[in-house]
């Protein structure tokens, strides 16, 4: 072979020998936080968390081959959620997925770098998550789980599914800085159906129980329940609540129908946790939260239990069934 030939052979080697270096090597393992307010054994979270995991596989990250996850079930506990999200945080994942206020705060405590997707806030304006919507301009961006206006279509099915309905209370988490213009809103929409409207807090169970069983001493009632947290941890109760005094409720999401809950009228939190995937992705891909905006629901769901509503002597009129996503018989 002539020298000429083996320097141009050697030549095109070298060329071609990083790409075949970068093709063999293995793919980089990507690290993502995961931090929810719930127990392991959640009847539901999981449910969620799988919703996000399949969409991130449809986007190619395949956990052990590309993705590793740290999955941390805070509970409810304030501390616990403070202490894992510590941990979330030492562990400099690529982004963590968040759900809700209570651990988006927790992370914000300890990290202004690490990236933040939430599946479900209220307001992260309000809350200083975010400096806009449109513009969230730190390291936390996601979905937040209602528009004001969906607030306002609560004492509207209550009305319809009762329409002797005159009072209803309405349950919030008082920790959640949406409760005050949240309510306005349902006030307003109740007042245009000649509906009066309490606000009760939801602060623990004992004053769940309390404030539910002096509202029912008075009849023409019924209860709505908005979203936060506190209604989260105390679902079983609420529901129980409602069952024993009779009280038409509507809630803000299908789990609590699920449980035996007459209606809710809501974000689906499957879709939210879908859409959050596509964020994760979007930021493993080298995309900033800064610049990723905070977008409403795009997935509203009815859902309505004919069991419970048999149980309360209630006729769902046949408008509203042929609404429903769902109907639980």
């Amino acid at each position: 072979m002539k020298r000429r030939e083996v320097i141009t052979i050697l030549g095109a080697a070298a060329v071609s020998w990083p790409v075949v270096a970068r093709a063999l090597q293995p793919e980089r393992m990507r690290r993502i936080g995961v931090l929810l307010p719930a127990s392991a054994d959640d009847s539901q979270f999981p449910t969620w968390i799988g919703a996000f995991l399949q969409a991130l596989a449809l986007s190619g990250w395949i956990i052990g081959r590309n993705v590793r996850i740290d999955t941390r079930w805070a509970g409810a506990n304030a501390d616990a959620i403070r202490r894992h999200a510590a941990e979330l945080a030492a562990l400099a994942p690529d982004v963590i997925l968040a759900h809700g206020n209570a651990a988006v705060g927790a992370l914000l405590q300890v990290t202004r770098t690490v990236p933040i997707v939430f599946p479900v806030s209220g307001d992260p304006v309000a809350t200083g998550f975010v400096d806009s919507l449109a513009r969230p301009g730190g390291n936390v961006t996601g979905f937040s789980q209602f528009e004001f206006n969906l607030s306002g279509k609560w004492p509207e099915m209550l009305k319809q599914i009762t329409p002797g309905v005159i009072r209803a209370a309405v349950l919030r988490d008082p920790a959640l800085g949406t409760g005050t213009s949240q309510f306005a809103v349902i006030q307003a929409a109740a007042n245009s159906l000649g509906m009066n409207v309490n606000p009760v807090n939801m602060r623990n169970a004992d004053e769940i129980e309390n404030a539910i069983e002096n509202f029912a001493r008075t009849p023409n009632g019924g209860l709505i329940v908005t979203a936060g947290g506190a209604a989260q941890r105390h679902r079983d109760l609420i529901i129980a609540l409602a069952d024993r005094y009779k009280l038409p409720a509507i809630y803000y999401e299908r789990f609590f129908v699920a449980g035996g809950g007459l209606i809710s009228y809501g974000a689906s939190l499957i879709d939210q946790y879908q859409r959050a995937a596509s964020y994760v992705d979007r930021i493993l891909k080298g995309e900033k939260p800064a610049d990723l905006p905070v977008q409403a629901p795009t997935k509203v769901e009815l859902v309505i239990n004919l069991k419970t509503a048999k149980a309360l002597g209630l006729t769902i009129p046949p408008m509203l069934l042929a609404r429903a996503d769902e109907v639980i018989e």
